[in-house]
């Protein structure tokens, strides 16, 4: 199983609503830019975010994204969800036909396998994650990032009270 950069950019682009959702909405084009991940796939990430009622568009100036919940009640898996990725070790997607259409020797193995990566990212929360040290040592790296570029987006502070 690997997880396509689908599920790994829609929860790179939910962190990053997390960190910076206090500071007002935030544009997609700032994720884009800081996260370097492009604007025409966020636009498909964000569509079904929104269907799945985790993030919510602002309309007007200043407007932008932002979290449709509290970063505690967002799990990993339900970003991974909400892009259709699937969690699943197995050959056959579970449908027990990996072997000459039935199951094959190792399927049980891998059928739990999928269910300990759900149980996992079903148990870390954007709030969670957001507080990791190494985290907001990313984030301070890349909040110095953006202000040296020539359109600094101010609203980020130099050092993250976590």
């Amino acid at each position: 199983m690997k997880l396509s950069t689908k599920g790994r950019y829609a929860v790179t682009a939910m962190m990053h609503l997390a960190i910076h959702d206090r500071f007002g909405p935030v544009t997609l084009s700032e994720i884009s830019q800081c996260q370097g991940i492009s604007l025409s796939y966020l636009e498909q990430l964000f569509a079904k975010l929104r269907k799945r009622d985790l993030v919510e568009g602002v309309r007007g100036p200043g407007g932008g994204y932002r979290l449709a919940r509290t970063p505690e009640m967002v799990t990993v898996a339900d970003i991974i969800g909400a892009v259709d990725e699937r969690l699943d070790a197995t050959r056959c997607s579970g449908h027990e036909n990996c072997q000459e259409g039935r199951r094959c020797l190792t399927h049980e193995l891998w059928t739990d396998l999928s269910s300990q990566i759900f149980t996992f990212l079903e148990g870390i929360t954007l709030a969670q994650f957001v507080e990791r040290p190494e985290v907001c040592d990313i984030v301070r790296r890349q909040n110095n990032t953006s202000r040296r570029r020539e359109r600094p987006v101010e609203r980020f502070p130099a050092t993250m009270p976590m």
